[in-house]
């Protein structure tokens, strides 16, 4: 991305405050094109020098507004219920995802913002059905069958914003050009949604099985790679480049389909600790993941624990789907850079992650006594339906 001749560039990050969007916000700044970082939470990071943050909410139409003057770009990433107990929270994931896009693309027109880069997710197309070196031209996964409240808002979200290519704008200033990048699970030492919880696990001893098929194969995505298709796809909705990017979606991965157990054996194994051998069955462990969702459904508005799993992680992280960066190659010049889990290890043990010597107290005891129990009741139950 280069700055204009005449006057600096202005971009904006919705969900600016979270760990990609920062990221995304410090690659362009170092651009030399200026950055405004849009969310309702402040960034756990000092804001560099020169970077502007604007505390709002994508469901305020207003705020939005108010936001998007005088921006060119801009890259609409923040979302709810991606993971965990958040994807429970249906009506807050429908006014992020759903309402919150809207506004970003109402707030577009009205204001004249000419490009729109929309960060989605695989979860589109997948919902539990095997995928092997799938591409852009498969279909939007039945909206009825998408086993989560976030898949399929997401995907109405990023429906709206490809619609949304070629509208006009506002102020009489030509049209809006709109794109959609669908990452892979994002890794990257500092990461905050998943690997901070799979190291928790980790550390209290929850991690004692792994499940599906050892040959069943996931995707990945370094921070820094989507960060690059991110800039990339923003120049690829501009005129010197024949707008070649609008109205299109486009999978970002490390390219390198990986076994989802076998990624994190690294993490695991660095931080010192034992990688379980005990394999169970897929089916065992998304009847488990289902009984816990009924479970927080019950007392939920009572006790808002944090599920083990859900079924659509279950999913995610069991079933065989990868895609394809062929058309992210071709069209926006992405060339993902390889990483590995090394610098997230680090990451974790300079924070003091690790084995600790405790003593084994009656806490841990009934903790693991009830673990044993709830999995024999769940065994016992699926036994018969399987």
């Amino acid at each position: 991305m280069e700055p204009a001749n005449t006057a600096k560039e202005t971009v904006l990050i919705t969900g600016g405050g979270g760990y990609f969007g920062f990221r995304l916000g410090c690659a362009i700044y170092q651009k030399g094109v200026d950055v405004i970082l849009f969310d309702v939470v402040k960034p756990l990071q000092a804001v560099p020098e020169g970077i502007k943050f604007m505390q709002g909410d994508v469901c305020c139409l207003s705020e939005v507004e108010k936001a998007l003057r005088d921006v060119i770009c801009v890259f609409h990433i923040a979302s709810y219920g991606m993971s965990g107990r958040e994807q429970l929270n249906r009506k807050l994931i429908e006014d992020v995802n759903v309402k919150g896009t809207e506004n970003v693309i109402q707030a577009c027109k009205t204001t004249g913002v000419s490009s729109l880069v929309y960060t989605s997710t695989y979860n589109v197309i997948f919902g539990g059905q095997i995928i092997e070196n799938g591409d852009e031209s498969l279909p939007y996964l039945p909206l009825h069958l998408h086993p989560d409240h976030y898949s399929r808002t997401k995907s109405l979200a990023e429906m709206k914003v490809l619609e949304a290519n070629g509208a006009e704008l506002g102020n009489g200033k030509g049209v809006l050009r709109t794109c959609a990048l669908r990452p892979a699970g994002i890794y990257g030492p500092g990461e905050q949604r998943h690997l901070p919880r799979i190291v928790s696990y980790i550390e209290r001893g929850l991690f004692k099985f792994v499940y599906g098929d050892p040959l069943s194969l996931v995707e990945f995505v370094h921070v820094d790679n989507l960060v690059q298709a991110h800039i990339l796809a923003s120049e690829a909705l501009k005129a010197n480049k024949n707008h070649i990017a609008a109205g299109q979606a486009y999978f970002i991965s490390d390219g390198r389909p990986v076994n989802n157990f076998e990624f994190f054996r690294p993490l695991v194994e660095g931080l010192g600790y034992k990688f379980p051998t005990w394999r169970l069955p897929l089916s065992l462990v998304y009847f488990f993941a289902f009984l816990t969702e009924i479970v927080h459904f019950l007392v939920g508005h009572v006790y808002n624990f944090q599920p083990l799993l859900t079924r659509t992680e279950v999913y995610k992280t069991g079933v065989t789907h990868y895609f394809s960066m062929e058309k992210a190659r071709k069209e926006l010049g992405y060339e993902p850079q390889q990483h590995n889990l090394n610098e997230v290890v680090e990451w974790f043990r300079s924070r003091g992650c690790g084995p600790k010597p405790r003593k084994y107290t009656i806490m841990h005891l009934a903790r693991d006594g009830g673990l044993l129990l709830l999995l024999i009741a769940v065994m016992v139950s699926w036994f018969p339906s399987a």
